[in-house]
């Protein structure tokens, strides 16, 4: 039996607004496929990733956290689909249609993911939207997914203490919940331990409450991104300079657009405060997936410039970064858990005062990679949030570009525009004009 660890029962537990916690990549292909070839394609790679073919079941209460096991129905082409691009299939359809697949709940009886091929009226493959449910794994596994869904890949293999067989029985399910409340026991001084390091990585000294902004009220259903991306190459350059990293550069970077959009509308605020995911590794592999992840809120100056600002980020983050990474998970996941089983976790998250924003950066390939035969020549990662964030932020660099995507509710942040043309200034300012991809 596998049950699903503390990180994923986080996810599991705080998906209760109103978009699901589904994590996605939307894939832009180069010419040649046609959409049923991607299709029989990733149906084919996909029935031999392991957690892929599996679903979550939970128990009666007090018998521990919720479990896989296999999907003895499973069928790929439930999961992987078609559909033609509206119109024209420009560049607003596709990332709305990205928009579509990720914001729609996946069915809790089915293994949690879906992959949807967007094609041309010719029949020719325009676009793959891979969707992931946040339980199932964090942004490092979805990048191990990708990498055995296209071109070369290999499947994962089932983890140590995986089950192939029947469900557990009650007993079962007693036993290991019995082992797991010994091992507890046995660990009080390790887990102090993770207790003080998340405490770093938090940086709870210095926790105050985030700027009050009208970004920040409750969201609803509906979501809308945009897309700057900017060469990979030049972003390094500029940010060593400075002792600073790329997640560095990218922070100055969302916060100065969402400063000017504040500017427009009136308010002027000193800082910004952004939630920066924090993995525990640095990568994974198909039969390893899971959740991983910590967070450590970052309070970004928005007065200097943009070197003055970097230098600043750069500074705090060093500070707050600990040895073990992701640590800080030790601390919210038991938190945010137990205001979930209250009941009061929608309740939180729409009136919560501690960050403004949510950024999510990932290194992604190097290199360029190929599904079904043609290049995948772009990729852009699709994260959603919920409660009073109007506006989140993810970055992936892949084959030498760094595309940074703004999520918004457009009932609360109506001036995309706006946001998007800030992001490319603020990313001028800090690599060079010279250096924008269109």
């Amino acid at each position: 039996m596998e049950r699903i660890s503390v990180g994923d029962a986080l996810q599991l537990a705080t998906d209760v607004g109103p978009v699901p916690m589904n994590i996605g990549a939307l894939l832009t292909l180069g010419p040649g496929a046609s959409a049923s070839h991607v299709e029989q394609t990733l149906q084919r790679r996909a029935g031999k990733i392991y957690r892929l073919r599996q679903v979550l079941v939970s128990p009666p209460p007090g018998l521990g956290r919720a479990y896989w096991t296999d999907d003895v129905a499973f069928d790929a082409r439930s999961h992987v689909t078609s559909q033609p691009l509206p119109g024209s299939g420009d560049e607003d359809r596709l990332l709305a249609s990205a928009v579509d697949a990720v914001t729609r709940p996946l069915p809790r009886d089915l293994p949690l993911w879906r992959a949807v091929v967007l094609g041309h009226e010719g029949g020719e493959a325009a676009a793959v939207v891979v969707v992931l449910h946040h339980v199932l794994t964090d942004g490092i596994g979805g990048l191990a997914v990708l990498d055995r869904l296209v071109d070369g890949g290999e499947p994962g293999t089932a983890p140590a203490g995986a089950s192939r067989g029947a469900a557990p029985g009650i007993r079962d399910l007693l036993s290991d919940r019995a082992r797991e409340i010994a091992r507890g026991l046995r660990g009080p001084s390790s887990t102090a331990s993770r207790l003080r390091r998340g405490a770093a990585e938090l940086g709870t000294r210095r926790l105050l409450r985030a700027p009050a902004t009208s970004l920040n009220r409750a969201t609803g259903p509906h979501r809308r991104i945009s897309v700057v991306s900017v060469d990979l190459d030049a972003v390094h350059e500029a940010t060593r300079r400075h002792g600073a990293t790329v997640n560095d550069g990218v922070l100055v970077a969302v916060t100065g657009a969402m400063a000017e959009v504040l500017r427009r509308r009136g308010e002027h605020v000193r800082e910004l405060v952004v939630s920066v995911p924090v993995s525990a590794r640095a990568h994974t592999t198909g039969g390893d997936l899971g959740n991983r992840v910590g967070v450590m809120p970052v309070r970004v100056p928005l007065s200097g410039s943009a070197t003055e600002r970097l230098e600043a980020v750069a500074t705090l983050t060093r500070v707050q970064k600990t040895q073990t990474r992701g640590a800080s998970a030790a601390l919210v996941g038991p938190a945010f858990r137990l205001v979930a089983a209250t009941g009061l976790f929608t309740r939180f998250i729409n009136g919560q005062q501690l960050v403004n924003s949510f950024l999510t950066n990932l290194p992604g390939p190097r290199r360029e990679l190929t599904l079904a035969g043609v290049p995948i020549r772009r990729i852009v990662p699709v994260t959603t949030t919920a409660g009073n964030i109007g506006v989140s932020f993810a970055a992936l660099s892949y084959a030498g570009s760094l595309t940074v995507v703004a999520m918004t509710d457009p009932e609360v942040v109506p001036e995309i525009g706006l946001l998007t043309t800030s992001l490319r200034r603020e990313l001028e300012a800090l690599v060079g004009a010279r250096t924008m991809h269109p």
